[in-house]
């Protein structure tokens, strides 16, 4: 079972996490979720390790569940002018400054974060399987990106979003030889070029 927090004298805690930097097209997502210190999950994990439909039950219960949550992101050009890591910091800056609840500590899944302001923080490599609010942090940025991407993919369905959410998946990478690069596409990495889409005829990755 997750631990419901990484230390006991700074209190109340935000577990913070993102969803979305290796992919190609998006927002990149981060959420931070506050829980009471004694709260108790044995179902939450890292959202990897969930499936989808798991990971939108337990979307409910942490809503319900958490003192505070919030999900904030920062969008291709962001990721673009800044990179990825900058703009995942940002992501995650910006779910924390959206709390309800100030936290007094905060805990990043990872190993690279930015003072956010004067608040002390940790960051826990793996902290998504270690920590309860590190974990329910990753469902909710997970997700909520599946969402914001499933929507893009009615506006642009050529690129197989509403299951990839924009990961370089063979279909996606086909799509853009096809049909080209869309706004919401990060200039900033390396595209497929918009030629020989028979090199991309394989089947999409599940």
């Amino acid at each position: 079972m997750l631990l419901s927090h990484f230390q006991t004298e700074l209190l109340p805690e935000a577990g913070c996490d993102e969803a979305g930097r290796g992919c190609l097209a998006g927002p990149v997502f981060a959420a931070a979720v506050v829980f009471a210190p004694d709260y108790e999950n044995a179902a939450l994990n890292d959202s990897k390790q969930l499936t989808a439909r798991r990971r939108y039950r337990l979307r409910e219960e942490i809503e319900r569940d958490a003192l505070a949550w919030a999900v904030a992101s920062a969008s291709p050009e962001e990721i673009d002018a800044v990179n990825i890591l900058n703009a995942s910091i940002l992501a995650m800056h910006r779910a924390l400054d959206a709390l309800s609840l100030r936290p007094a500590y905060v805990v990043v899944d990872g190993n690279r974060f930015k003072p956010y302001g004067t608040t002390p923080h940790t960051t826990i490599v793996k902290g998504d399987g270690r920590y309860l609010s590190i974990a329910a942090a990753s469902i909710l940025a997970k997700t909520c990106r599946d969402d914001f991407m499933a929507r893009l993919h009615e506006e642009y369905p050529w690129y197989g979003w509403d299951h990839n959410a924009g990961y370089p998946t063979r279909e996606h990478c086909r799509g853009i030889a096809l049909h080209g690069l869309t706004p919401w596409h990060r200039r900033s990495f390396k595209l497929p070029e918009a030629a020989q889409p028979s090199l991309f005829d394989a089947p999409a990755a599940p």
